[in-house]
């Protein structure tokens, strides 16, 4: 079994699944993470955005003050990881193209 896991973890994707609102999504995470911790899982995302649309590391860089490691550390995931990220970027066209957000 993989390191990551556990029935802690299980838990914690358990209690993702139960909220619904964007605002109870910002006051589990504003509990559960530091600022600091929540800018950088949104600046992952966002650094795999933009790698799939493209963008070179100094555009990243620039744009989302991101370092070059954090930015390889995106791609490798990207590219040769279990498709999470890929995944959620298809939903999120998905919602774009048919207006839902």
């Amino acid at each position: 079994m993989n390191k990551l896991h556990s029935q802690s973890v299980s838990r914690f994707f358990k209690a993702l699944g139960t909220l619904k609102t964007e605002e109870e999504y910002y006051a589990f995470f504003e509990d559960i993470c530091t600022v600091v911790e929540l800018r950088d899982i949104a600046q992952r995302l966002d650094t795999a955005i933009m790698l799939e649309n493209g963008a070179n590391y100094q555009e990243i860089a620039n744009t989302i003050g991101i370092s070059s490691a954090t930015i390889g550390r995106v791609s490798k995931c990207l590219n040769y990881g279990n498709g999470g990220y890929r995944m959620v970027i298809e939903r999120l066209r998905a919602e774009e193209e048919n207006g839902e957000n």
